[in-house]
């Protein structure tokens, strides 16, 4: 039995998201952050999403487009400093922030791919965003019960795919992308190079074609990708 064909337009693929969405979205930086996708994003104008993100990248690319557009009603972020926007809009309340330490994040994601309903951590144990969360007692040791963090859809950049969907991440731009494929019900895929199934060898395939549901394919890195030109 052939396996599917996944590859599609950006347009198409990006119209899949709905208006109030839960959207994961790779990269930590520039490496990794689908910024062509993001772009696709803006252009079609889905409102009152929930962004997951590491960061919330710089002012003028990738989510601070969604931000300045009016689109995210919150953020899920390990930080936002290096957005001088993102902040603004959280002091005057015009989106929401939650902050998740960057470890924790990473490992509430996996454990939505995972299956699981969250994890147990002392991370933020004493910390005053533990306020309100189930307490636990592990071997005699106090945690945190937190939740694991699924999504609606996840958008990732990756620098090879096959047609099927599997994929694999250059250097550092694997972090987070890995991940949010499995944690949404939804992966939609830029690739540099989109190959026949069968063209990449298994062991170096990264993340699984089973985890993504659509590969768009991208002619040419952008200027804003400038930094991880290779």
């Amino acid at each position: 039995m052939p396996l599917p064909d996944k590859t599609c337009g950006m347009e198409e693929a990006i119209s899949r998201i709905v208006d109030g969405a839960t959207v994961m979205v790779g990269g930590f930086g520039v490496p990794g952050t689908p910024f062509s996708l993001i772009r696709e994003l803006v252009r079609q104008g889905q409102k009152d999403l929930v962004i997951v993100k590491n960061d919330a990248n710089e002012v003028g690319m990738g989510v601070d487009w969604l931000l300045a557009n009016g689109q995210v009603r919150k953020l899920i972020a390990s930080h936002i400093g290096l957005n001088g926007n993102a902040v603004s809009m959280m002091n005057s309340g015009k989106i929401e922030v939650e902050f998740v330490p960057q470890g924790l994040l990473a490992e509430r994601i996996r454990a939505a791919g995972a299956g699981l309903l969250g994890v147990v951590s002392d991370i933020v144990l004493d910390a005053p965003s533990a306020s309100g969360k189930t307490t636990v007692m592990v071997d005699g040791m106090r945690g945190i019960l937190e939740p694991a963090i699924r999504a609606d859809f996840a958008l990732v950049h990756a620098e090879r795919s096959d047609r099927f969907g599997n994929l694999c991440f250059a250097a550092s731009a694997r972090n987070f992308n890995p991940l949010v494929c499995m944690a949404a019900r939804h992966t939609i895929v830029e690739a540099e190079t989109i190959l026949p199934v069968g063209a990449i060898a298994p062991e170096t395939v990264h993340t699984p074609g089973p985890f993504v549901d659509a590969v768009v394919a991208i002619p040419e890195l952008l200027g804003v990708y400038g930094v991880v030109e290779r």
